[in-house]
């Protein structure tokens, strides 16, 4: 499968990239090439999760191209090479980061060792798929990587061991714009990847963020655990339980249903939802997933809540008229019925959440203003 394939197969337009242990396959193969084979590749074929193929399948192969590769003349029988991560269309905090992988041929028949090099994160929390101490290496990645380098050593009839270190320069940089510190991973990036390519504006790596914050929450012993739609949301939260560690919390983002199920799944029995009035109308509205362009905030049905909460039927019109939750809000609170109607909306929204939850959490809804005000908490 060529990548530039996978682009004229998206009916949406929309470019597709590869992930990070894609990108550290691809420099893997390409510098034992340059080591076994003698000369540098301009591209590789590399395969792609799953190991092994889903029901006995054939294994999903995508070319990548090289960005420089270098045989080490300092040490003997060493190479590296190095990818530019191409993310694709989807806002991804690796996109553009150089992924390098030094190859050395050592130790025992067949064996391929890993680690990770400057710019790779070290696990220093529980809950995670790598064990504590490790580098951020997921398990298909590394299974990825010792594939890709078996191949190449087959292809030049290469028996011995490779040991495989890879490195992002600039990867602890990185790592800032990422949840990576809340997880326990310090020092720089995770090389990730389930199936080898990315989707634009993926949900499945949003959802997998989200249940390993929920893994590293368990491990460390919190019984409850603060959901919240993004940073400013997260901040607020925090302020209402400052006795709860930082791990506590993560942000479910737009995947309300997923996050409270996945919360409950892993035994959290106290779970506590931060969120400012738009989310929270659309909470109410019952959608499992939130985003504005999937889900529309429906002002007829908030106009209809605020009749039910005694405002006037002027303000019920001007609200159902309104373009924006930030508006429709402003509305109600000149109209001085705030607080009632705001409260009756996140009732609303708990029993959704508790829906969710299969009644088998206790639920705390905590809406915020824009400006930083608990507005309600029930």
């Amino acid at each position: 499968m060529d990548i530039r394939e996978n682009d004229a197969a998206r009916a949406d337009g929309l470019r597709e990239g590869f992930t990070t242990g894609t990108a550290a396959t691809a420099a893997a193969v390409a510098a034992l090439h340059l080591l076994l084979g003698g000369s540098p590749p301009e591209t590789v074929n590399v395969p792609l999760p799953p190991f092994p193929p889903e029901q006995g399948g054939e294994q999903a192969r995508l070319d990548i191209q090289i960005a420089g590769s270098i045989l080490n003349k300092d040490e003997k029988h060493c190479a590296t090479a190095e990818v530019v991560k191409d993310g694709g269309d989807d806002p991804d905090a690796t996109h553009g980061a150089v992924i390098q992988a030094r190859v050395r041929l050592a130790g025992a028949e067949g064996m391929v060792t890993l680690e990770g090099g400057k710019g790779v994160g070290r696990v220093t929390l529980p809950g995670l798929p790598v064990a504590v101490g490790e580098a951020a290496i997921n398990p298909e990645p590394r299974k990825q990587i010792a594939a890709g380098v078996r191949e190449v050593c087959a292809l030049y009839g290469y028996t011995g061991g490779v040991d495989v270190l890879i490195s992002v320069p600039d990867g602890e940089e990185r790592a800032k714009n990422t949840m990576n510190a809340r997880l326990g991973i310090m020092g720089g990036i995770s090389i990730l990847g389930t199936r080898g390519t990315v989707r634009p504006f993926s949900h499945s790596a949003w959802m997998a963020t989200i249940a390993q914050g929920l893994d590293v929450a368990r491990a460390a012993g919190c019984t409850g655990i603060g959901l919240s739609t993004g940073r400013r949301s997260e901040r607020l939260l925090m302020a209402q339980y400052p006795d709860w560690p930082e791990r506590a919390f993560v942000q479910a983002a737009d995947f309300a249903a997923f996050s409270l199920e996945q919360a409950v799944g892993k035994g959290f029995e106290r779970i506590a939802w931060g969120c400012f009035f738009g989310k929270l109308v659309k909470l109410a509205q019952g959608h499992a997933y939130t985003h504005a362009r999937t889900e529309s905030l429906d002002f007829a049905l908030l106009a209809g809540w605020c009749r039910e909460g005694g405002a006037s039927e002027e303000l019920a019109r001007e609200v159902q008229q309104a373009n924006t939750a930030r508006q429709a809000l402003q509305i109600i609170e000149n109209g001085r019925v705030m607080e009632h109607i705001v409260k009756a909306v996140a009732q609303r929204a708990k029993i959704c959440a508790l829906h969710w939850t299969g009644n088998k959490a206790h639920v705390t809804v905590h809406v915020f203003d824009f400006d930083g005000r608990q507005l309600a908490v029930v």
